[in-house]
């Protein structure tokens, strides 16, 4: 799948700035410390790779985890 140009040029700045600084963010309260991207440019990163290796849609973390859901009691014959 084609990536669109705004994802080119947000592919293009996050690797020079990361080359540039060490990291794409200015503002530390935007990732952690020792973080190269901030949250939010991880969570489209992620987005963009499964862009462009066909998948249909990112699940969010929580959602490929597999659920428990709880047992039903046992119905005891009284």
């Amino acid at each position: 799948m084609d990536l669109t140009t705004w994802e080119g040029e947000f592919l293009t700045e996050v690797g020079e700035r990361v080359k540039t600084y060490g990291r794409a963010f200015a503002d530390p309260e935007k990732g952690s410390p020792g973080q190269a991207l901030s949250l939010r440019q991880a969570m489209k990163l992620r987005q963009i790779t499964a862009k462009a290796k066909g998948e249909d849609k990112l699940q969010p973390r929580w959602k490929t985890r597999a659920r428990k859901t709880p047992s039903e009691p046992e119905e005891t014959e009284e």
